[in-house]
């Protein structure tokens, strides 16, 4: 996210650079957005099946109907579900850094090079074959080292805050959709009549669109900051973003008819293992 973005703001001092950096802009969010309903699409109807089949095998859900009421309390918009939706985002760009950190790593050390050429690797694996390894963690270990540290955060810090007495937690888009699918599949269909259901809904995409728009701010802060923006530059910024949405919103969410301009792609060159991160994969 970032690294797309600092290349569009090369260019801030011209009426073409301010649209070339909103269109990166949109397509960015467009993309997040893309994934967001992905994401939900695929894990509504797996949660309600596996309590289904749990229903079907065990005899029994696969969560305490006193569990399931307890998530509906907590999910409900009616309460710090905002707030913890919020701290998500601030997570999700935390695990970005990582990712930096460790594609700055991998690269600085050049061990994709190493796992091409370890002649023990050839030997095991073949030429082909490392070589295609060598590759493919070349490609992947930003986004594998993003997820596997996203993990961590969303699992643990809610347990480390509750150590220390601190009313902190969490709301994942993806992770509270699937608690309240689980919920219904336990409480049965029934829970459509009630209020307490739709309350929990109406919190998920407002959930989604604080994950998605504090990581989002945070990748444009560091952008901004690696550009050395300046404050003029900056303010023709904001305002052109918000003629875009004021006069095209829905080229936030659907791909306009007219190609946009050709997107810049961020070189790739070894960077220090301390240096700030070189590319920051997107949030949910």
């Amino acid at each position: 996210t970032a690294p797309a973005m600092a290349v569009k703001l090369r260019d801030t001092n011209t009426d073409e650079g301010i649209e070339g950096f909103v269109d990166e802009v949109t397509h960015l969010i467009r993309s997040q957005t893309a994934g967001i309903v992905g994401n939900l699409a695929l894990v509504v109807p797996v949660v309600v099946g596996a309590q289904a089949l749990a229903w079907y095998a065990l005899g029994h859900p696969l969560v305490s109907e006193a569990d399931a009421r307890q998530s509906l309390e907590k999910l409900t918009l009616w309460g710090p579900t905002l707030f913890y939706a919020a701290f998500a985002g601030v997570l999700l760009f935390s695990a970005s850094l990582v990712a930096g950190w460790f594609e700055n790593w991998f690269v600085w050390h050049r061990l994709d090079s190493a796992l091409q050429w370890n002649p023990r690797i050839r030997r095991w694996l073949g030429p082909a074959r490392a070589e295609y390894w060598a590759l493919w963690w070349r490609k992947n270990i930003s986004g594998l080292a993003a997820n596997v540290s996203l993990g961590f955060m969303l699992g643990l810090t809610p347990s480390i805050a509750a150590f220390f007495a601190l009313p902190l937690d969490v709301r994942h888009v993806t992770l509270s959709t699937g608690q309240i699918a689980a919920a219904l599949g336990t409480l049965g269909w029934e829970m459509l009549y009630e209020p307490a259901f739709w309350w929990c809904v109406a919190a998920i995409p407002l959930t989604g669109l604080l994950n998605v728009g504090v990581s989002f701010a945070f990748a444009l802060r560091v952008a901004i900051r690696s550009r050395g923006v300046k404050v003029k530059d900056r303010s023709r910024l904001w305002r052109a973003m918000g003629r875009r949405l004021l006069r095209k919103p829905w080229t936030f969410l659907w791909p306009p008819k007219t190609p946009p301009r050709p997107r810049l792609e961020p070189t790739t060159e070894p960077a220090s293992p301390h240096s700030p991160p070189h590319h920051l994969p997107p949030g949910p």
